[in-house]
């Protein structure tokens, strides 16, 4: 009786590490691809320095001025504020559609009452400590 080899036959391979070679396969290709990129673009392009393409480039206009640039603190602070309460809503439109269906009722309002009194409270913390003044 002569046996028949199949993919399922423990002696050939049951095809499980089969798809990790071919995701080994493609991370090769992948990184040599990116190498030999990068390889031939080294190689191949010209290297010619010159005063103006070692100059910062602002849009086409001639840097003026130091190359450090001073920010006010308070514009990170109100654009965390803003990322918080964009959270914020982004939690209130699942509330809003679990809160029309039948049996949540009271126990979804409580959630989100917690839930907005502590952003209440971070609200509040800011404004006590001077945050939100724009002076």
């Amino acid at each position: 009786m002569e046996r028949q080899l199949t993919a399922a036959d423990p002696a050939v391979g049951s095809g499980y590490f089969d798809a990790y070679a071919a995701v080994g396969l493609l991370l090769v290709v992948g990184v040599l691809f990116i190498t030999v990129s990068f390889t031939a673009n080294r190689l191949l392009r010209p290297v010619v320095l010159t005063p103006e393409k070692l100059l910062s480039y602002e849009c086409g206009v001639d840097p003026v001025g130091e190359g450090w640039a001073h920010t006010q603190i308070r514009y990170y602070v109100y654009a965390f504020l803003y990322v918080i309460f964009a959270v914020d809503a982004i939690y209130l439109f699942p509330w809003a559609t679990v809160f029309a269906a039948a049996g949540f009722g009271m126990a979804t309002l409580v959630e989100m009452f917690i839930f907005i009194g502590f952003l209440a409270v971070g609200l509040l913390y800011a404004w006590k400590k001077g945050v939100l003044e724009w002076t």
